[in-house]
């Protein structure tokens, strides 16, 4: 029975003629000769740090004349040994993307429109705003006299979408400006 399955003639012959393994050459020479656009002459890789969590995966950012072609995973890299998350190998969409707003954008007060800001004009409308914000509120020292140095009107909510190194930066400038870390159990 084996044979009759198996056989010159059986399933086996008829399964192969089915599903095209007998055709000696299914590339086309054309396609045999593509090589990936990361190997013309040219191009440039850098390493970098994927954008999306504190992990720190490393990338490898292939470009050429300020154009970017294609991130991939490093795989000298011991955090990631070259393998990405689903959020990690989009990065490439990420910064190609014609959907991508590339720049700053403002709803006024009590408007319905969105407008796009220069970069300059909205980071000094921010630091208008929390140095307005850290005068009016500023607290210098208690009722007793010992110092305070800070201010109860700003805050920051981290999370994972920045890496260790920009929460560390982040909080060293909450602190410089007064700003208290408060936690469910004690204000510190």
């Amino acid at each position: 029975m084996f044979l009759k399955i198996t056989g010159k003639d059986g399933l086996w012959s008829k399964l192969r003629d089915h599903v095209g393994v007998k055709v000696e050459h299914p590339i086309s020479p054309e396609t045999r000769n593509l090589k990936a656009r990361i190997h013309d002459e040219g191009v440039e890789k850098t390493k970098s740090i994927c954008p999306y969590c504190a992990v720190g995966c490393s990338t490898l950012v292939y470009h050429r004349d300020g154009r970017i072609l294609d991130i991939e995973g490093n795989p000298e890299s011991p955090i990631n040994a070259g393998t990405l998350c689903p959020k990690g190998s989009a990065t490439f969409g990420l910064h190609v993307s014609p959907h991508r707003w590339t720049t700053v954008r403002y709803r006024r007060p009590y408007s319905a429109e969105w407008e796009d800001l220069p970069l300059e004009e909205a980071m000094e409308m921010i630091a208008r705003r929390v140095k307005k914000a850290r005068d009016e509120s500023w607290e210098e020292s208690q009722e007793d006299g010992s110092p305070l140095n800070r201010t109860m009107a700003l805050t920051s909510i981290g999370g994972a979408a920045i890496d260790n190194e920009e929460n560390y930066l982040i909080t060293k400038l909450f602190h410089s400006l007064g700003v208290v870390r408060v936690t469910n159990q004690a204000r510190i």
